[in-house]
Order: C-alpha cells, then structure tokens, then sequence
C-alpha cells in the first residue's frame, strides 16, 4: 500500500483549515485516512502549524510520500532535518547526541529568527500607529486654530455691533435731550 502524507481541505467556502492525515494513496482527498497526524490553517497570521512530530518523523521514516505543500510544512518543522540526521547516525557518521544537538542548534536559529520577525513586525506596528496618531494630532490642531479664528471673527463682529449699537444708542439720547 503507498501512502501519502496530505491535507484534507475543511471548513466553509473562503475560509479553510487543512487536517494533516497519512492515507492511501488511492484513498479520496476528504475520504479515509490512516492516521492524524497534525494541522494547518493558513488563516491566521502568520500560519498556524500544529504537528505531532514523532508520528510525523515515523511516517517519513517507514516511506509515506508527503505532498509538496506537506513537505514544505514538514521542513519548516524540522522533520526532514530529522530524519536527514537518524540516516547520519545510522550511516555512522555521528553519534545520536551529536544529531539531537545539531536539530537543537537549528530549532535556536529558527525559533531566533521567528522573534526577530515578529519583533520587526511590532515595532513597525507601533511606528505606524505613532505616525496616525502624530498626523490626527496635527489635524486636530489646525481645526482648533481655524475654530478659534472664526470664534475671534464672531466675536469681535458681535463686539462691533454691540459698539454701533450703544453709539446708536447714545446720538439717540443725545438728540433728544
């Protein structure tokens, strides 16, 4: 039996999320499968992966054939490094500790670069967040100027019909007395 290891498409129209399953290669994309091994939704940003890595490592290992979108996935996991590493061992190039420190070394970098990553994303976050606030500040300022300016127009309109009105008012007495 060839097996594959593959993503079953989920979820509404527009808005899907793949389980990782181990299938018979002749077995339907959404039909029976021999075993979940994981999944993926490319929804979220960034992605979200979620992988039993063992079984995932088993089934490369015993010869499951992953799917080009599978094996993408599974190298970013670590998986085929994984199992690049166990051949070394069993061709005797090295020892098991020297391979479970290699793998280590190359989660640090990566799992390094992830902060990285999502550290440069959050602080362009918050640049752009200043740089909407600093201009609605602005706008807001010129508003405040062009506000106060017709507020002083009024104000000294009012003040100078008040004085027309009270000079009006005294020629008025004035003529009349």
């Amino acid at each position: 039996m060839a097996t594959k290891i593959r993503l079953q498409r989920h979820g509404r129209k527009g808005y899907a999320y793949y389980p990782i399953v181990v299938a018979d290669s002749r077995a339907p994309r959404d039909g029976k499968f021999i075993e979940r091994i994981g999944s993926y939704n490319p929804n979220t940003n960034p992605a979200t992966i979620s992988l039993d890595f063992d079984r995932a490592l088993y089934w490369v290992e015993v010869g499951a054939q992953p799917t080009d979108t599978v094996r993408s996935i599974l190298s970013k996991e670590g998986v085929l490094l994984m199992k690049h590493l166990r051949g070394g061992v069993k061709k005797g190039a090295f020892n098991e500790e020297e391979a479970q420190r290699r793998f280590d070394a190359w989660k640090q970098a990566r799992d390094k670069e992830a902060l990285a990553f999502q550290a440069k994303k959050d602080a362009k976050a918050a640049d752009e967040a200043k740089a909407r606030l600093d201009a609605e500040i602005e706008k807001n300022r010129i508003k405040g100027e062009s506000v106060a300016k017709k507020k002083a127009e009024k104000l000294a309109a009012e003040e100078a019909a008040a004085k027309a009105a009270l000079e009006a008012e005294t020629e008025a007495t004035a003529a009349a007395e």
